[in-house]
């Protein structure tokens, strides 16, 4: 497990039950990561799923229709190659 906690700026503090925490403690164990590592990758990646999920499209009618005939159609060339370069690309906050 990558180490999320190398060069903190910052604490985080939170008060949890000792079941809660011994649990966690046991999880971390098991990828070899100590508590706060685990917990900071844990926290991360369930805070960058939520944000992903809440992108939204708001669009009249007109707008919806034009949208859903332009995504219907077959992708340019130019979308193409825009996709081709998306799917190589790094996320910004990967490690891989």
């Amino acid at each position: 497990m990558p180490n999320p906690a190398q060069g903190a700026e910052v604490n985080i503090h939170l008060r949890a039950r000792g079941q809660d925490r011994d649990l966690i403690d046991r999880a971390a164990e098991l990828v070899g990561a100590n508590r706060s590592q685990f917990m900071l990758a844990s926290a991360v990646k369930e805070a960058k799923s939520v944000l992903l999920d809440q992108t939204s499209f708001h669009a009249d009618a007109a707008g919806f229709a034009q949208t859903m005939a332009w995504l219907d159609g077959p992708a340019s060339a130019t979308e193409t190659e825009g996709m081709r370069r998306l799917t190589k690309a790094k996320l910004p906050w990967s490690d891989e």
